[in-house]
């Protein structure tokens, strides 16, 4: 049988008691509730401040501090490619005015 070199200790321990690692800060445990009724309990220091909202997760809904009057669901947009952000910024006269330009230019480079 190996012998420790370190009794009554394992790998990857570190330092044991408050006096090596510090004092510990007041903690407070806060409960969200989601709008499916999933309950969160996050730990925070006491001095933090707690936020309104937290991600449940259970579901990945947002979660509030009110369990009769959860957050609502948030909707996202659709999805839009590159080409769908390139039209809400140019205009189709835009389009082709750079589209011209881009033509003149490759047919005086030839």
């Amino acid at each position: 049988m190996a012998r420790s070199g370190i009794r009554g200790s394992r790998i990857g321990a570190g330092p044991s008691g408050e006096n090596e690692r510090g004092q510990l800060v007041t903690r407070v445990a806060v409960t969200f509730w989601c709008a499916i009724g999933h309950s969160t309990s996050p730990i925070f220091a006491a001095s933090a401040e707690i936020p309104t909202t937290w991600d449940c997760h259970d579901c990945d809904r947002p979660a509030g501090l009110d369990p009769d009057n959860p957050p609502a669901l948030v909707q996202a947009g659709p999805f839009k490619s590159h080409l769908a952000y390139v039209r809400d910024r140019r205009s189709d006269a835009d389009a082709d005015a750079i589209l011209a330009e881009a033509l003149t230019k490759l047919r005086t480079a030839r």
